[in-house]
């Protein structure tokens, strides 16, 4: 087992939950309520991930953010060091990868409350900050939590977006998923074999957690 390539795994899928979710709960809810010229096209912007290859996402993030371009040569400036091939790269490269997984879940959770609950809300003088805290989020919670679920669960299985944006950096881009390619070229069946079966059983641990907390929740406000 490469535990520090797990760690950095679960360190990665930690920062990109922590980032997307206020992301996912504020940009579902403006798709789900608004109504605008282009909506569709955004959609299809922010589902774009979930279509195109990795790889190919990937390269578009590396020549968006490599040290030739304008991004990655003012964080060569103010950091003193490349963006790309360094933990902070992988992260900005996996929160774009995963919007689609944050912020589509979040929308239909959005989208499932009637509007005369928030009419309601707004007639009794709540702010739109105020409904969204006490009456909007603990309806919509499921599909927030779905989103980050699913955001954290792909982030710990990400590889061909990682292998582009961070290579094999021991302790710095090598995540657990490059760390079992890395072990199958090196003829390593066994120690392969052991970290695949750890990826599965914390995605499927996390997976049942979820839908028992949901379950739960779900009684109580029945």
């Amino acid at each position: 087992m490469d535990w520090i390539a797990l760690f950095l795994s679960l360190r990665l899928a930690g920062w990109t939950v922590a980032i997307l979710l206020p992301v996912s709960v504020l940009a579902g809810r403006w798709l789900a309520y608004r109504q605008f010229r282009g909506k569709g096209l955004v959609e299809a912007v922010v589902m774009l991930p979930l279509v195109l290859p990795p790889t190919v996402f990937g390269f578009y993030l590396l020549l968006a953010f490599g040290r030739n371009s304008p991004i990655g040569a003012f964080w060569q400036v103010t950091f003193g060091h490349q963006l790309v091939f360094t933990f902070e790269g992988l992260l900005v490269a996996s929160v774009i990868f995963n919007l689609s997984f944050a912020i589509q879940p979040a929308q239909r959770g959005f989208e499932a409350i009637p509007v005369e609950v928030r009419e309601a809300a707004s007639c009794s003088g709540m702010s739109p900050m105020r409904s969204l805290w006490r009456v909007e989020l603990p309806l919509a919670w499921p599909g927030v939590l779905t989103a980050m679920v699913l955001t954290f669960a792909h982030t710990l299985g990400e590889f061909g977006i990682i292998l582009m944006m961070g290579g094999s950096i021991p302790g710095e881009t090598k995540t657990i998923a490059i760390a079992i390619y890395d072990r199958v070229q090196g003829f390593d069946m066994a120690g392969a074999g052991i970290m695949s079966a750890t990826l599965v059983a914390i995605s499927l641990f996390t997976i049942a957690a979820t839908y028992m907390l949901s379950a739960r929740v779900g009684r109580r406000l029945s």
